[in-house]
């Protein structure tokens, strides 16, 4: 899979998640500062994206951005 189609995956959810518009969702995007979301906002993203892709994925404080979440979930899907 791509890291595209993982994108457009994140921002899906993303923008279900969070109830915001999908041009604020970009790889740039810092998730807590620039889309408002909290720690849970980050953990039902997380729940979401491990339920569609089947992958194990650990809240990782390194992650801050959208672009960090995508690149994440392709290192995981990389190693399944």
């Amino acid at each position: 899979m791509t890291k595209e189609e993982i994108f457009n995956a994140v921002k899906t959810i993303t923008v279900d998640e969070l109830d915001v518009d999908e041009d604020r969702v970009t790889m740039d995007a810092r998730i807590k500062d620039d889309l408002d979301a909290d720690s849970l906002d980050v953990f039902e993203i997380m729940n979401e994206l491990e339920d569609k892709f089947d992958i194990e994925l650990d809240a990782d404080e390194s992650i801050k951005t959208v672009g960090d979440v995508v690149n994440f979930v392709k290192k995981q899907m990389d190693e399944k």
